[in-house]
């Protein structure tokens, strides 16, 4: 399998990519204490900020959830769906 040594190749170096984005001495010192330590910059720097950094995690948190569950479980029963086409190897 090819592919599979690649695939290893590029989350590797894609955690590498994310250690510059830890944040540096000055950067965490001017976070909030949930957050610190995590990335670049003084953090949200209001009520707002949290909002909206809450709403985006629901979201991520919601697809994730929704995708893994029509992976595994589709619903579709039709005879005629592509899925069924492709799984049977009918033309």
């Amino acid at each position: 399998m090819k592919w599979t040594k690649g695939l290893v190749a590029a989350v590797f170096l894609g955690l590498l990519d994310a250690a510059p984005a830890l944040a540096c001495t000055v950067c965490r010192s001017q976070q909030p204490a949930p957050l610190r330590g995590i990335t670049h910059g003084g953090g949200p720097s209001g009520m707002v900020d949290y909002f909206i950094i809450g709403g985006a995690a629901v979201l991520v948190l919601a697809v994730l959830v929704l995708s893994i569950r029509y992976l595994v479980r589709p619903g579709e029963q039709s005879p005629d769906h592509i899925k069924n086409i492709i799984i049977n190897g009918e033309s």
